[in-house]
């Protein structure tokens, strides 16, 4: 067979060209994660957990109201029952004096019932019904549909709450599983590379409060919430928490605000609605600002393009810049 010199030339070539391949070093996506890879997970779970924890306190706010409601709704159906009972005793009253009268010695046993709706039933079948007062009928028949709406809305409550306590438990378990696996993950980290990794997570916030706020004094109430807010910057961030130490996202702005008298929810999406919307042109010292969508970390502005706020459990309450997350917008409480 003949020499091929091209088809030759072409083997040695592939040949080269696999060799160098084996030679160049892994490349970054195939090399271990570096220390800012490592900082943008770290990072994103905390925020997953954030948002699970926000959701956590918007599930309780809704299960206190929810409990409220079902107070209010057991009430109303004590007195529905005494209600009820009293027509229930004119209605067999009035129907044992008749039927009484129509020589009925046992009526009392088969009219008295503790079910309001065979009571009714016993009525409507009997040769009496016809002669019993209309109106008494009419009220009794009317509470037991009352009594019906009550029970059924009271049902519907329970319901509810049993629902959202099981939602409760779900969004803990996500902050706990998230807060776990960014825990595991700074863990694997040689000693050197976390202290890398924690220079990283300061510098991305300012912790300077004094020069960041000192061309624009807050003013009013909303000088007492800047204050205490500004003096817990260096306080650990832990979710759920709400002082005296430590502070999630909304903890700490419910907690500052507090100082001023104003009394806010522990859930950064019912603090958006605690106040008048504020354009961010326009914001002031002691406004909250609120961030990502759905919304799930408020801030308090304090002036200069800056903002106070319980950041993360690597960083905690801090100072930075108004648009160092994803901004929603602004409120002004009180």
């Amino acid at each position: 067979m003949a020499f091929d010199r091209k088809r030759a030339g072409a083997t040695v070539l592939g040949l080269s060209a696999v060799a160098a391949i084996a030679l160049v070093p892994a490349t970054p996506a195939q090399a271990d994660p570096d220390i800012q890879d490592v900082q943008a997970r770290v990072d994103r779970l905390y925020h997953e957990a954030e948002v699970a924890q926000e959701r956590y306190h918007d599930a309780r706010l809704e299960l206190d109201e929810l409990r409220k409601d079902l107070r209010s709704l057991t009430a109303d159906q004590r007195r529905q029952d005494a209600r009820l009972e009293e027509v229930r005793a004119q209605v067999t009253d009035a129907v044992i004096r008749q039927l009484e009268g129509e020589g009925v010695a046992t009526v009392g046993q088969v009219v008295v019932s503790d079910d309001p709706g065979a009571f009714l039933d016993t009525l409507s079948t009997m040769s009496s019904f016809n002669d019993l007062q209309e109106s008494l009928l009419h009220d009794y028949g009317t509470e037991v549909a009352a009594l019906d709406l009550r029970a059924a809305a009271t049902e519907d409550r329970t319901a509810e709450i049993a629902a959202t306590t099981e939602q409760l438990a779900e969004e803990k378990q996500t902050v706990e599983d998230k807060l776990a696996e960014a825990k595991s993950l700074l863990a694997d980290l040689e000693a050197e590379e976390r202290e890398r990794l924690a220079a990283v997570s300061r510098s991305s916030v300012t912790r300077a409060p004094e020069a960041a706020t000192a061309a624009v004094p807050a003013s009013g109430r909303a000088a007492a919430a800047v204050a205490y807010a500004m003096a817990q910057v260096g306080d650990a961030y832990v979710y759920g928490a709400m002082g005296e130490n430590a502070f999630d996202c909304s903890g700490l702005t419910m907690r500052a605000w507090a100082q001023a008298g104003v009394s806010l929810p522990h859930s950064s999406s019912a603090q958006f609605g605690s106040g008048p919307r504020v354009a961010a042109s326009d914001l002031q010292p002691g406004d909250l600002v609120f961030y990502y969508s759905p919304i799930s970390h408020v801030g308090m502005y304090i002036g200069n393009g800056m903002i106070v706020h319980a950041a993360n459990p690597g960083t905690g309450v801090a100072v930075a810049g108004l648009h160092s997350m994803p901004y929603v917008g602004a409120v002004r409480p009180g």
